[in-house]
């Protein structure tokens, strides 16, 4: 499938908004495409991004018979998954700092 400006800029505008969820981001893969074309379902695409975070990979793969939903779907996801990752992290960075507080007293 030939990506265009307008999907690549529209990717380009989804991708970006995450950083408000996260700001620590690394690096960034995105794949779009046609995964079949089965006469009974249609035209079926996917888009999947791989983002790298301090101390993790995450990887959203979704499918709709639209492709921009399916990149609103990767959005959506990694909007849940990216806040589960920084609450994790905070709850790690707490009980840290609660153990240094029992060690010096």
């Amino acid at each position: 499938m030939e990506i265009t400006e307008a999907i690549r800029a529209y990717v380009d505008e989804k991708v970006t908004t995450l950083e408000k969820f996260f700001p620590q981001i690394i690096q960034v893969n995105v794949d779009v495409g046609l995964e079949s074309h089965h006469h009974n379902k249609g035209k079926v695409y996917y888009a999947e991004v791989n983002m790298q975070v301090p101390g993790r990979v995450v990887r959203v793969r979704k499918n709709a018979v639209n492709l921009y939903k399916a990149i609103d779907k990767v959005r959506d996801h990694f909007k849940i998954e990216l806040e589960k990752n920084k609450e994790k992290r905070r709850r790690v960075d707490r009980k840290t700092v609660r153990d240094q507080r029992v060690y010096q007293d």
